[in-house]
């Protein structure tokens, strides 16, 4: 049993010894019978909110409603979740009210798909009623039960299918994607934020083309935003590769220039994307056609900054289908040598240039620096008090177009 389990078992084990059932579930138990990296640890139990209170010291009530207690246990967070079967659905998304039940089986049958409906006791037995292990074998993705009530339940889970392709290099199947085909319209009941971090997951997975070609197979990417026209340029992120862009801001510029976005502010704000990246994504398109005709020049770097310029690079080098670590190294080494990164270093300030012009301050200081740091960046010009002062008065004592 892998670490992450061993973590968390003494919390199985005390419920257990407080005479319920307690099982590790969902995804967690997915990817240890996958091999990969085991995520966030899910507990399903047969025992109720209040008893999950009074029996561990250190509780959070989350979602008491719906049966899910945190509890924490060597400074980590596990939920713990009554065993449940959802009933009326509203918004095609949440449950209106919830049935605390005492099977295990009971409580699997309401869950997504059959290889997120496999359980695991505290001594590695497993539990999979709806042949979950089969399908993972196989490499199939499926629906717990009827495909078309699963999704009409919850219509997320048609993009978390998507999503799963793309992750696990699965597929889905075939009533699966049929029922997504018929349903996709019911997406639209989905508020974008949580459309937003499955989409990020499906351009992260090793499998992304097979999960774009479905957006569009399925008809789901009429229902994200800024999508709805675009199948053309959709089918134009097919011709790339995304293995090597690592950040939020890398994906999310690459899609919006294949994509041709004219707006780019809007397109990223209707995808509720938090400030960081739009601006990050904004100044990257901006800087892009000149990057890919002429590469970088020391004063892009010197104005872009280190962190985003990587970032922009490995975005260039998926466009020109390339990737060459030696160029990131490359860029580092041009950033260590530039004669200075910031404008605080500049030797000179706006004072200066007040005493030596007599003129009163304005505009003119703010891009008259801009023209000295890039003198400087340059190498024309060292960051000398002196040597910058005499340029600056070679220039007859003022600032024009030729200086």
């Amino acid at each position: 049993m892998d670490q992450p389990f061993l973590e968390a078992k003494p919390i199985i084990e005390t419920l257990n010894n407080n005479g319920f059932e307690a099982y590790f579930v969902g995804g967690s138990v997915r990817d240890y019978l996958m091999g990969r990296e085991i995520g966030d640890i899910d507990i399903a139990t047969s025992a109720t909110p209040d008893e999950i209170k009074k029996i561990f010291e250190k509780t959070i009530d989350v979602g008491a409603k719906h049966g899910t207690i945190i509890v924490r246990y060597h400074h980590q967070s596990y939920e713990v979740t009554t065993f449940r079967q959802d009933c009326d659905y509203k918004d095609f998304r949440r449950p209106t009210k919830v049935q605390f039940v005492t099977s295990l089986k009971e409580d699997l049958k309401r869950r997504d798909f059959t290889m997120n409906a496999i359980a695991m006791d505290q001594f590695g037995n497993i539990f999979d009623f709806f042949h979950g292990r089969a399908d993972i074998k196989r490499k199939i993705i499926r629906t717990v039960g009827e495909a078309e009530k699963r999704f009409s339940e919850d219509a997320l889970r048609m993009l978390r299918a998507v999503r799963f392709v793309s992750q696990l290099s699965f597929q889905l199947h075939p009533e699966t994607k049929k029922a997504i085909q018929y349903l996709h319209t019911l997406l639209e009941n989905i508020s974008v934020e949580r459309k937003t971090v499955e989409f990020e997951k499906l351009l992260k997975g090793p499998s992304v083309k097979r999960g774009i070609e479905l957006l569009m197979e399925t008809n789901i990417y009429q229902h994200l935003p800024g999508f709805c026209d675009q199948e053309e340029n959709l089918q134009k992120l097919l011709n790339y590769s995304y293995s090597h862009l690592q950040t939020s801001e890398e994906y999310w510029t690459m899609i919006t220039f294949v994509l041709r976005i004219e707006s780019v502010e809007s397109f990223l704000r209707a995808w509720k994307l938090p400030g960081k990246i739009v601006k990050h994504v904004r100044m990257a398109i901006n800087r892009l056609p000149k990057l890919l005709g002429n590469g970088w020049t020391s004063l892009d770097l010197y104005q872009i900054g280190l962190n985003d310029a990587v970032k922009m690079e490995r975005v260039r080098q998926a466009l020109q289908r390339e990737f060459h670590v030696q160029s990131i190294h490359h860029l580092e080494q041009m950033y260590r040598e530039l004669p200075m990164k910031q404008r605080n270093e500049l030797c000179i300030n706006g004072n200066d240039l007040v005493e030596w012009f007599q003129k009163k301050p304005g505009p003119w200081i703010s891009s008259s620096l801009a023209k000295i740091e890039e003198r400087i960046i340059k190498g024309e010009l060292p960051n000398e008090k002196e040597a910058i002062k005499e340029w600056l008065l070679s220039c007859n004592r003022k600032f024009d177009e030729n200086c």
